[in-house]
């Protein structure tokens, strides 16, 4: 038996490493400039309504395409085959993105800082880009992980959408090609094609270019930022997935992501090209929308 005062010290030690960790993950206060900016984006913070998704099937995914190659209906990959039809009950989603403005109001009632990244990509914006208050409160959140997103949804009684959620909030009952249509994208339907040298993003507030809205009234389902989903991303999960409801996978190394971004290439606006990322990983490039089974009646 290891003798008491060793034992303490494993112990201790153990706790050392652990403390450690947790402070290297932990953001870092911001400077009182920047707080007072933090705070004035909170206060401008207006939450998105919600849009009723009838109860009912759609197209999910895309079929395979052997004229025209290149052609915008051509799928971006294997895994948004095969297209078929999914039933899905009555649901809500925000009609916008989750701003800016609202996800700081949640890190502050948890006592959080903003991660470091997004504090150093705002006090750029603010004081080399000169970006207002106001319009910072209306970009859409970005810098978020999974987690995160899954408890701000949760804060407000709500929850990420399914990733067939997702899509049939971005493309309605027909299994449109692009939120608004077939239209190829341009600047009057959604911010995406962006570059900055240094990665600053090149934001839309969440309730801009009405042209670009979903079938449903959705803003930027198509562009800005991408969403978080609820699922797995499952590259073969098509093949074997539920015709109702689908939950996706159980499990997965990814979480689904959909919409593309600010930055994104033209074919990643399609409301069927999928994606994943690291359920720990901030980008500039990723944000979210909230959804929430509804009882009300559709009729």
């Amino acid at each position: 038996m290891l003798d008491c005062r060793i034992w303490r010290i494993i112990v201790l030690s153990f706790l050392i490493i652990i403390g450690n960790f947790t402070l290297a993950e932990a953001a870092s206060k911001p400077s009182q400039e920047l707080a007072l900016h933090l705070t004035r984006i909170a206060e401008l913070a207006r939450p998105s309504p919600m849009v009723i998704i009838p109860a009912g099937a759609f197209l999910y995914g895309s079929k395979h395409v052997s004229t025209a190659p290149y052609g915008n209906w051509t799928p971006f990959d294997d895994t948004e085959l095969p297209q078929h039809q999914v039933w899905l009950d009555l649901y809500e989603i925000d009609r916008d993105e989750v701003s800016l403005g609202e996800y700081l109001v949640f890190l502050h009632q948890r006592n959080h800082h903003p991660a470091d990244e997004l504090q150093k990509l705002l006090w750029h914006v603010i004081t080399i880009h000169f970006i207002p208050d106001e319009t910072l409160a209306r970009w859409p959140a970005f810098y978020v992980t999974w987690t995160e997103a899954k408890d701000f949804c949760a804060a407000r009684n709500a929850r990420l959408p399914t990733e067939a959620e997702w899509e049939k909030a971005a493309r309605g009952a027909e299994g449109y090609l692009f939120p608004w249509g077939e239209t190829t994208p341009s600047s009057s339907l959604a911010m995406f094609g962006q570059h900055h040298v240094h990665e600053i993003p090149i934001l839309a507030a969440v309730d801009s270019l009405d042209q670009g809205m979903s079938p449903y009234g959705l803003h930027h389902m198509a562009g800005n930022v991408a969403e978080w989903v609820q699922d797995w991303f499952g590259p073969d999960y098509y093949a074997y997935m539920p015709e109702r409801n689908p939950p996706g996978p159980t499990a997965g190394r990814y979480r689904g992501v959909r919409g593309g971004s600010w930055k994104s290439a033209r074919i990643m606006l399609r409301t069927a090209t999928r994606g994943g990322a690291p359920p720990d990983q901030r980008s500039a490039t990723i944000g979210l929308r909230c959804a929430r089974s509804s009882t009300v009646s559709s009729h």
